[in-house]
């Protein structure tokens, strides 16, 4: 049985208007990742002051 930590890897979220790294979170690839965190999450976007499309941006 694999560890959890094995289990999840850290991403960072990136804004898709300006580009910015907004969020930092896990997710879970064991299995692979899910179709909807790859098209993007609604997310808040502090610069432009609104809920913008923010994909998965890997370090």
């Amino acid at each position: 049985m694999a560890k959890k930590s094995q289990d999840r890897e850290f991403v960072w979220l990136q804004c898709t208007e300006c580009s910015d790294l907004n969020y930092r979170t896990s997710i879970r690839v064991k299995g692979g990742i899910n179709e909807k965190v790859k098209a993007g999450m609604k997310k808040y976007c502090p610069r432009l002051r609104k809920h913008t499309l923010h994909k998965i941006k890997r370090k």
